[in-house]
């Protein structure tokens, strides 16, 4: 039986390989839990209206979500077309955000 010997193929296999993606991991897990906190404690802190409480949390569930796609999702090693489409789905998402308030603040009366 010839079986030819592949360096990547051991590299990919290579215990310090998985050391350093757990580490990569665990400090992603760490700041997870501490925007977690981060947000329960801000949940107690007034910022003088509930839009304003609104838009502080949802900054940090934003920061939150960034590190799961990037890191969890395997999304900060993509390449360019993923952000592409990241980026036009963000426009019509911040799209449908600003249609959503412009109706909250003027709605159709019948």
């Amino acid at each position: 039986m010839n079986e030819t010997h592949d360096p990547q193929h051991d590299a990919a296999h290579d215990p310090a390989h998985f050391n350093k993606h757990v580490r990569g991991y665990l400090v992603v897990g760490g700041a997870l839990f501490a925007c977690t906190a981060l947000t329960v404690a801000l949940s107690y802190v007034d910022f003088g209206s509930r839009e304003a409480n609104i838009i502080v949390a949802m900054i940090v569930a934003t920061v939150k979500a960034g590190l799961v796609a990037a890191i969890f999702m395997h999304l900060l090693s993509e390449r360019w077309t993923i952000y592409r489409f990241l980026l036009l789905t963000v426009f019509f998402v911040i799209g449908l955000f600003l249609l959503t308030l412009l109706a909250y603040h003027n709605p159709i009366r019948m």
